[in-house]
């Protein structure tokens, strides 16, 4: 039997599977970043817990920040936490401008210190309509790709400084690259030469293997010698909404954003489920960096994310759309 399809038995057993928690760590004086936490998302769940467990969190979103910041606030405050712990900031991972204000605010407003950097944001465009080729990105990228691996590319690029003084400061730094499973359908030189025929999902896929690839060649470069370690996290199926807001309030399938929230509850995870594997990378001490994470322990990439030579080329092209920005 193909070791795709044993996979993907593999992956719906452990949906029925009772769920791992991470366990609660004291977080005191640790400083976050997690981008994407809108509300229902796994971000959000990532940040409230992290924060509930002592972090100063930096939370982003896309729109209404004060709002957002507000329902942090909320939360904390019925938990009978501190209410403090969690700022929210606009990022949009899309626009090179608004990545470069938010390291800049970032670095002013923390003495360049941080610690945990969770890439977290992402769009899955075309989930109902895959072979529907989506609006680019302002600067005419692919959405996926520009979205879900360069945006975290920049970001983490210049946060690096940041976050080689917390490792310095704490012995200690990581950065979480948020990724799927979904990467191991797609294969190593599509990164390089797309299929002419354009799918949705082999585009989400191929920005999550670009992320994958980002994430080892980060523990290549810094572990060693700056003590920062780098984590590929699979989140799992997770019901979010992203799926839902796909579907216009309009549209003949209107009634479907009620219905799938019922259908697919006994089957995918619930956002705080979602949040377990990142919440554990982000405060378990030792934890081993340069691996693929799901469950809340070490899982298994795909084979074609061992291949350095690729890694280091997606690197060198990044660096240079990066530099001439």
């Amino acid at each position: 039997m193909p070791s795709s399809i044993v996979k993907g038995i593999g992956h719906v057993y452990r949906l029925f599977r009772p769920k791992p928690m991470a366990e609660r760590v004291d977080l005191c004086g640790r400083r976050i970043v997690v981008t994407g936490s809108s509300p229902g998302s796994i971000g959000y769940e990532t940040a409230r817990t992290l924060a509930r467990w002592g972090a100063d969190v930096v939370a982003t979103c896309l729109r209404d920040a004060p709002a957002l910041e507000k329902s942090f606030r909320q939360d904390l405050e019925e938990s009978r936490q501190d209410s403090g712990r969690v700022t929210v900031r606009r990022l949009d991972l899309t626009d090179a401008g608004s990545v470069a204000t938010f390291a800049d605010w970032y670095t002013e407003a923390h003495n360049g210190g941080l610690h945990v950097l969770i890439n977290n944001a992402g769009v899955h465009k075309g989930v109902f309509a895959r072979k529907k080729v989506p609006p680019p990105s302002r600067d005419g990228f692919e959405i996926h790709w520009r979205t879900n691996y360069l945006g975290p590319f920049h970001l983490t690029r210049l946060l690096l400084p940041a976050l080689k003084r917390g490792a310095r400061q704490s012995g200690d730094a990581r950065i979480l690259n948020v990724v799927s499973h979904l990467h191991e359908t797609v294969s190593n030189e599509s990164l390089f030469s797309p299929p002419p025929v354009y799918d949705a999902w082999d585009a989400y896929g191929r920005s999550k293997l670009a992320l994958a690839h980002f994430t080892f060649e980060l523990q290549r470069r810094f572990a060693v010698e700056h003590n920062l370690q780098a984590f590929a996290v699979d989140p799992g199926s997770v019901s979010t909404n992203l799926t839902r807001l796909e579907i216009p309030e309009d549209s003949l399938a209107a009634p479907l954003r009620r219905v799938i929230p019922r259908l697919d509850a006994p089957i995918l995870l619930r956002p705080e489920q979602g949040a377990q594997t990142s919440i554990m990378c982000a405060s378990r001490k030792p934890l081993q960096g340069g691996r693929y994470y799901e469950r809340c322990g070490i899982g298994e990439a795909g084979p074609t994310t061992t291949n350095r030579e690729v890694a280091a080329r997606l690197w060198e092209q990044a660096e240079q759309w990066v530099s001439a920005l």
